[in-house]
């Protein structure tokens, strides 16, 4: 494979080659934007089916958003790999890798991956209901499959859109970064997502609830800030995300829905959503006031830093958040959410979720509070060299 990352200072050059100006956003980085948007709708939509309507046929309405996307990151990744192969265009050429004697953006060739994976596990998915019977747990074979697809696209979506960026200037660089950031907070959303069954508002005072959002969280806020050295990056992402949870959280249930699927314990008349966001924006937003601060430290201190801030921010936020949420009559309402539980639980499982569980010694906590911080300040210190990587690629 050719080096997809110049080697020089210049934005405009790789390996000695100037490398054409991008002069418009071409029309596939909006496509792999909508991708992006695509699944992180899908993905809460169909969460919300199975908790309201419970397993159904693959052919639901959620199910087809989430499809969607890997249709189309297939087809503008396969017209940018055929395009750039068999065309003419000595510009896109140059702008490319090879990979299995084709040539592309490097990006194109991720989201083709990831296309494919999501598009694999559909069956997947079916076939392990019919052997298995119904998900009891979000990360299966096939869904864990799905979600390095959705990886795939995604982050595919991020290395197109920095190749991009980086050879454009003015006004349509900033526009990129917002472009990159919008597809940042997609990857935000989706991180959360996979982490529900570890982030519940029963497990918010344990100490494995803050290990499971120190483990790669960081990594993506400070490879995705670093790209475009944007001073609030890290605070636009995760407010994105808390956005789109709310709206989420706001939305779905104005629509009406009943399950499909028995033992019924609680009668649901309308759609069941997810819980109400992580407050994630809090360190985000304390790592970008600090991150001037900090520009000329070692990558090593500044993920150190970094990464005890985050997981102590986090903390300082969420645990008296948590207990409103858990026991203050002002959170028992639609705004928060915490009036909704889905039809499969029994009077037994709403009072498990309606107060904190106490599965950890004191020992086990700190020991678990020990690993956040080291997984927050190694996966800060994997994002910085991401971030800088990504701000090289040009191909």
């Amino acid at each position: 494979m050719n080096s997809a990352v110049a080697t020089t200072q210049t934005p405009a050059r790789v390996s000695g080659l100037a490398l054409s100006r991008v002069e418009t956003i071409p029309w596939y980085l909006w496509a792999s934007v909508v991708a992006s948007m695509s699944i992180i709708s899908g993905v809460f939509w169909d969460i919300s089916w199975h908790e309201t309507i419970g397993r159904d046929t693959f052919w639901t309405p959620a199910h087809l958003l989430i499809q969607f996307a890997a249709v189309l990151a297939g087809a503008y990744s396969s017209y940018l790999i055929f395009s750039t192969t068999f065309g003419s265009d000595t510009a896109a050429k140059e702008a490319s890798v090879r990979v299995l004697g084709f040539r592309g953006p490097l990006g194109a060739f991720i989201c083709a991956w990831g296309g494919g994976a999501m598009l694999t596990s559909a069956p997947f998915d079916d076939w392990w209901h019919n052997a298995y019977g119904l998900d009891v747990k979000i990360i299966s074979p096939p869904h864990a499959l799905l979600a390095l697809g959705i990886a795939g696209i995604m982050w595919g979506s991020v290395i197109l859109i920095v190749g991009h960026m980086n050879r454009a200037e003015g006004s349509l660089r900033r526009q990129l970064e917002w472009m990159l950031l919008l597809t940042g907070g997609s990857i935000v959303v989706q991180d959360m997502v996979f982490k529900l069954e570890y982030s519940l508002r029963s497990r918010m005072h344990t100490a494995a609830f803050y290990l499971a959002i120190a483990i790669g969280l960081p990594l993506l806020l400070e490879g995705v800030s670093r790209a475009t050295d944007r001073r609030w990056a890290r605070t636009v992402m995760t407010g994105f995300y808390s956005v789109f949870a709310m709206l989420m959280l706001w939305v779905l249930p104005l629509f009406p829905a009943e399950p499909k699927l028995g033992p019924v314990y609680r009668q649901i008349t309308h759609m069941v959503p997810l819980a109400f966001p992580i407050l994630i924006v809090a360190p985000a937003f304390v790592l970008d006031l600090l991150s001037p601060r900090l520009k000329n430290w070692t990558k090593w201190r500044q993920a150190l830093l970094g990464g005890t801030v985050f997981v102590a921010v986090l903390i300082a936020a969420q645990w008296p958040f948590a207990n409103f949420l858990m026991h203050s009559p002002a959170a028992h309402n639609w705004i928060f959410g915490t009036i909704y539980f889905p039809y499969f639980y029994s009077s037994a499982q709403v009072l498990e979720r309606s107060r904190f569980v106490n599965w950890e010694t004191t020992s086990q906590f700190w020991i678990g509070m020990g690993l956040a911080v080291f997984a927050a300040v190694v996966s800060a210190r994997i994002g910085i060299t991401w971030g800088n990587w990504m701000r090289r690629v040009q191909r």
